[in-house]
């Protein structure tokens, strides 16, 4: 039925989008059944403009996560520790544009990213890139070859704005894993992963109003995170235990 919902809502172009500039936003996250779409988009259809892609309200993603050898960038985030980064690189299958990317989050909880862009034949290969190794060596304290791929994963993306302009909304699912290491699969595809952005002292928006009548709470989420402890039994996990009772809670 979702798909009959977005065909409902105004769509609006990847240039458009680029005039939602936050520049001092604060990103929430929460997790929801899958089966709780419907009802949601049903609640905010009237608020907010769908971003389409060559016409389409859905863009997949496919995303290599890097790591080194003792999973230190996994370890850190597990600990709680901030001036921390994730590494990785992303396809927008949509239109095909494949990006190496750096997240850091500093240690006042703000979280940048940079990129740069690659050629997606080299999504596989893209250590061995030299302008990739250049901003790894630039841009991070994890020398080049102490690094290999780790996690892949899978999802389709809804992007939103609300019709102010000031507001993002992404709303993630059919999300899988593949662990690169140890070959095992995760499987989330009935969660839903949303995330709100804004500006700082916003007040309360048609999304955050319709999640708080829905019940959904945030909760915070990192898909390597919650990927690579589904994935790799050996890691240490007890940071993410009540996230992975409550995915395996709402399982159907």
């Amino acid at each position: 039925m979702y798909s009959d919902l977005l065909s409902q809502m105004p769509p609006i172009g990847l240039d458009d989008m680029k005039s939602v500039r936050l520049m001092n936003r604060v990103d929430q996250k929460y997790m929801a059944p899958a089966a709780l779409l419907d009802e949601l988009l049903e609640r905010i259809a009237d608020g907010y403009y769908l971003q389409h892609i060559e016409g389409n309200p859905l863009a997949p993603y496919h995303t290599l996560y890097f790591d080194t050898e003792g999973l230190a960038m996994y370890t850190l985030h597990h600990n709680k520790k901030l001036n921390r980064q994730k590494l990785r690189v992303r396809c927008y299958r949509s239109t095909d544009t494949t990006f190496f990317e750096i997240k850091h989050k500093d240690n006042k909880k703000k979280t940048h990213k940079v990129r740069i862009p690659i050629d997606p034949q080299q999504f596989d290969e893209c250590l061995t890139v030299p302008e990739v190794a250049t901003f790894v060596n630039d841009s991070t304290t994890y020398p080049i070859d102490s690094l290999h791929a780790c996690l892949e994963n899978r999802f389709e993306r809804i992007t939103l704005v609300d019709k102010g302009m000031s507001e993002r909304v992404t709303i993630d699912s059919g999300i899988r894993f593949h662990n690169r290491a140890t070959r095992l699969d995760g499987d989330i595809s009935h969660l839903l992963v949303i995330e709100v952005k804004h500006e700082v002292g916003a007040p309360m928006s048609d999304i955050e109003r319709a999640l708080h009548d829905m019940h959904i709470l945030p909760r915070r989420m990192s898909k390597y995170c919650i990927g690579t402890a589904l994935t790799d039994p050996s890691v240490k996990h007890n940071r993410f235990k009540p996230k992975l009772r409550y995915i395996e809670k709402i399982r159907p």
